[in-house]
């Protein structure tokens, strides 16, 4: 069983930046790819970033750019930089392990508790 806590999430106006916190109860080294999903009312959830164990990253292209996932493997954190931030980027934000190195909704194992977001204009 993994638990993980998400922080960082907030209202901001558009233009400005957040950083999500995503901290798991077990060494994350351990765990194949991890990733930050997030789903807005009405829409599917969706991979915004991801990270795998060897440490290649990948992203959604709507925040290529934008967005920097990072890891900071003593603290056994997964951190989300959000810059320039749009209306559009308005989601309720969650952290996900993968049981595979295949950042996918399909191979996510378990799930943060999410963390609003909402982005003014």
């Amino acid at each position: 069983q993994v638990q993980l806590v998400e922080s960082g999430g907030g209202l901001v106006q558009a233009g400005g930046s957040l950083r999500l916190s995503c901290a798991a109860s077990v060494n994350i080294f351990s765990i194949d790819a991890m990733g930050w999903y997030r789903q807005a009312p009405g829409k599917q959830r969706e991979l915004v970033a991801g990270i795998t164990r060897t440490g290649r990253t990948t992203y959604a292209g709507s925040v290529t750019g934008r967005f920097t996932i990072s890891r900071d493997i003593t603290e056994n954190t997964v951190y989300l930089q959000m810059n320039s931030l749009k209306p559009d980027d308005t989601a309720v934000y969650y952290c996900a392990t993968h049981s595979v190195p295949l950042l996918a909704i399909t191979t996510v194992n378990y799930w943060g508790q999410g963390t609003q977001v909402t982005v003014s204009s």
